[in-house]
């Protein structure tokens, strides 16, 4: 059983187009809290960020925003959190955000969300880290990415088993259960003569 005290969140600035969205954010930050995990995020108070947020701090948890100072009035940094650290990129924050935590998680967003967690599932792929890499897929929003990713498998540019260590689908608990029970298969990808000849690396 894998014991996950602190989760790091990506997700949108934005609500998005349809209450779901922001609902999901609610639930899930809920559940953190009663689970007594800390949410490591992005800082602001806007948005799904601020939704999930404000769900925790209101359940009883502990919440820690990472924002670069630039973003500190764009992204308008919430001032209620337990703890905020400001940062002067976005290099040292997504650095600052996967120190602090032992599982990452995608709820819906856009290209910053896209870009936070790729890294991670990158580190992953290339040994750096074991944690738990999931997207909340809350009304289908990731299902494309899903197929994008099987994809990839299916030309030979990632590996079956590392596609398989990624977790997608909307049930809450369905996600925290495959969190608690992970356990990471990731081979390292490198760059070997294999991979030139055409064989998947």
């Amino acid at each position: 059983m894998r014991d996950i005290t602190s989760l790091c969140v990506y997700c949108g600035s934005s609500s998005g187009s349809h209450p779901a969205y922001a609902e999901a954010a609610r639930a899930f930050g809920t559940r953190m809290a009663k689970e007594g995990i800390t949410l490591v995020y992005g800082g602001g108070k806007v948005g799904l960020m601020g939704t999930v947020a404000d769900a925790v701090l209101a359940a009883g948890g502990r919440a820690i925003g990472v924002i670069p100072r630039q973003l500190v009035e764009k992204e308008v940094a919430h001032t209620g959190l337990s703890e905020l650290q400001v940062v002067e990129t976005m290099h040292e924050r997504k650095t600052r955000m996967y120190e602090l935590s032992d599982a990452f998680v995608a709820l819906p967003g856009g290209f910053g969300t896209m870009d936070e967690m790729f890294e991670m599932l990158t580190w992953a792929q290339l040994g750096l880290h074991g944690y738990p890499c999931a997207y909340l897929d809350v009304r289908g929003f990731y299902r494309n990415l899903a197929a994008t990713m099987d994809h990839m498998v299916s030309e030979g540019f990632v590996k079956a088993t590392q596609r398989e260590q990624v977790w997608f689908g909307e049930d809450i608990d369905a996600l925290f259960e495959w969190m608690t029970n992970f356990e990471s298969t990731f081979t390292p990808k490198w760059i070997t003569a294999s991979s030139v000849d055409g064989t998947p690396a």
